[in-house]
């Protein structure tokens, strides 16, 4: 029950987040990609299963609130939270490199998916790979600092690093 009640905190403030602060800062042209960010953060604490199921309705619920095709957020969210919580497995959850790079890779595929079903043609491209770029270079590293930050403050482990076997034969 814990779980549930953390998934609806955590889509209802990434939603809220995205239809206010966010979206005066996107018309300004700083993109910050709240549900790329969530899908990952909450695929690195609870796994591939947990992590689809949450990107699914984060994105069903962006598509809501959005005007335009349903479920175009809610695939790209899904398997973006499959992807990551497959991967949490193997990797060292809790370092500032692999925040740093999954939340980037998550932001550039969630960017390219989302605005290849708003650009017209072949001259539109440049803007779609420097919005890409700029949304990946600002939630990317803010992304990280916030984790850190949580980190510091909650005095252990976000995630908790998987324990890794020796190969030693004992």
């Amino acid at each position: 029950m814990r779980n549930i009640g953390g998934l609806f905190l955590l889509m209802l403030v990434a939603l809220l987040l995205r239809s206010t602060a966010l979206s005066s800062l996107a018309a300004r042209g700083v993109v910050l990609d709240v549900l790329a960010f969530s899908a990952v953060v909450w695929a690195l604490r609870n796994g591939e299963t947990s992590g689809a199921t949450f990107g699914f309705l984060l994105g069903l619920a962006a598509d809501l609130d959005a005007a335009h095709w349903m479920g175009r957020h809610a695939l790209a969210l899904a398997l973006l939270g499959y992807g990551v919580g497959r991967l949490n497995q193997t990797l060292m959850r809790d370092r500032p490199a692999t925040h740093l790079i999954l939340i980037m890779a998550a932001t550039i595929i969630h960017q390219i998916w989302t605005l290849s079903f708003e650009i017209g043609g072949l001259s539109a491209w440049p803007f779609l790979f420097a919005r890409v770029g700029l949304a990946a270079a600002c939630t990317g590293p803010l992304g990280t600092v916030l984790l850190w930050i949580v980190q510091r403050v909650s005095g252990r482990p976000i995630f908790g690093d998987v324990a890794f076997a020796s190969d030693s034969g004992k």
